[in-house]
């Protein structure tokens, strides 16, 4: 399929991805004592029990996808999903589709349910008898994009006045990525819908000279006013090491679509937030983290400590790391669910689902398998 051949040429140009064959001992490398990103202290979670639950579909549409980072808006939870790929004309269930290829769009926003492992899909087209998603971040011809451009989302973040923002990565694909960009999502007859992209050319942050704020992970701190992102490292940056590195900023929610209201995290032997002044160094020391995939952030009131959900890079782990401020320190991951790929594919994006619980005793975990969302529950002890 287009998609996965797009993602899979991306992934495994990847530094992380490329290294799995020699993951214990790349990882191995950064264990020098010296390097803030580095887990420390005990992870809290010790004791759980995991329980497969099935794989996530939509009861109104049919496609294939990948990511689905959840958010709140207005009181009700959205996922974003990455490349959504549609099913066959007329059929309704992913597993009894055709070979070939049917249509998609680069990303798509559904509605959550008390069901995990159902969701309501949202923009629907014309398409007869099954309906299909429309693209929810729209590209732009006058800033050159088309549609065969990428909008890599994490979690919708909501801002003010019943209106939330969205954090997005612009792939153009062959030509390479583009840069880190904000979006104003507002809801129009009931739908998260996108009104407004900002930057001259639809990012604020160019990926060549600036960390891809946001295409890690994105969170809407429930203890403070933030909103905080987490992006990989500039792409000039091209060594194994220092290519793995997490940068860190944040806003206030309401200020959201003004830049200048941006701090960046320096590090605390650079300062540490800084409004206005993004980075200009790159390094272990400006850095929170090193070599996680792409996840979701939440607030355990169980475990009274953030959690951050994630896949092993390149692997099938899901993982768990805590800390009791955002800008770290992290500890070691906890390995609560190992996954087993779908026909030799790839396993990524830890996505996690906290509404279903907010006493934080269980927490529902969803992630993509060759472009299947699966899902799993685990119950804390």
């Amino acid at each position: 399929m287009l998609c996965l051949n797009i993602l899979l040429a991306f992934l495994l140009s990847c530094p992380a991805l490329a290294a799995r064959s020699g993951h214990a001992e790349f990882v191995k490398q950064r264990r020098d004592g010296t390097d803030p990103t580095q887990p420390v202290g005990k992870n809290p979670i010790s004791k759980f029990s995991t329980k497969y639950l099935g794989q996530q579909t939509a009861k109104n549409s049919c496609s294939h996808r990948d990511l689905g980072f959840t958010g709140e808006l207005q009181g009700k939870w959205y996922a974003i999903f990455g490349d959504t790929l549609w099913c066959d004309k007329g059929v309704t269930d992913p597993s009894k589709d055709t070979d070939g290829f049917h249509g998609m769009v680069r990303d798509s926003v559904s509605l959550m349910t008390d069901n995990p492992l159902v969701v309501q899909d949202m923009h629907l087209n014309s398409d007869s008898p099954v309906r299909h998603q429309l693209q929810f971040v729209p590209f732009n011809t006058t800033w050159g994009e088309t549609n065969t451009y990428g909008f890599g989302g994490t979690s919708l973040v909501e801002t003010a006045n019943g209106a939330g923002a969205i954090f997005y990565l612009v792939n153009a694909n062959d030509a390479g990525l583009k840069g880190a960009g904000v979006a104003k999502v507002e809801l129009k007859n009931g739908e998260p819908t996108v009104t407004q992209r900002f930057g001259n050319n639809g990012y604020w942050w160019p990926s060549q000279n600036t960390p891809r704020y946001g295409d890690v992970a994105a969170f809407r701190d429930p203890r403070s006013d933030y909103i905080y992102a987490w992006g990989g490292a500039p792409t000039s940056i091209t060594d194994n090491i220092g290519s793995q590195y997490v940068y860190l900023l944040r806003v206030k929610a309401a200020d959201a679509y003004d830049l200048s209201k941006y701090e960046y995290w320096w590090g605390t032997a650079g300062g540490g937030w800084k409004q206005g002044k993004p980075l200009t160094q790159f390094g272990a020391q400006n850095a929170v983290m090193w070599f996680v995939g792409q996840g979701q952030f939440v607030w355990s009131e169980f475990f009274k400590c953030y959690i951050y959900v994630h896949m092993s890079p390149g692997g099938g782990d899901v993982l768990l790391r805590t800390a009791t401020s955002l800008e770290g320190p992290w500890t070691p991951d906890v390995k609560v669910y190992t996954a087993t790929p779908i026909g030799g594919g790839l396993t990524y994006a830890g996505v996690a689902h906290p509404y279903l619980d907010t006493s934080g005793q269980t927490l529902t975990i969803s992630y993509t398998n060759n472009n299947h969302i699966e899902v799993i529950k685990v119950t804390f002890s």
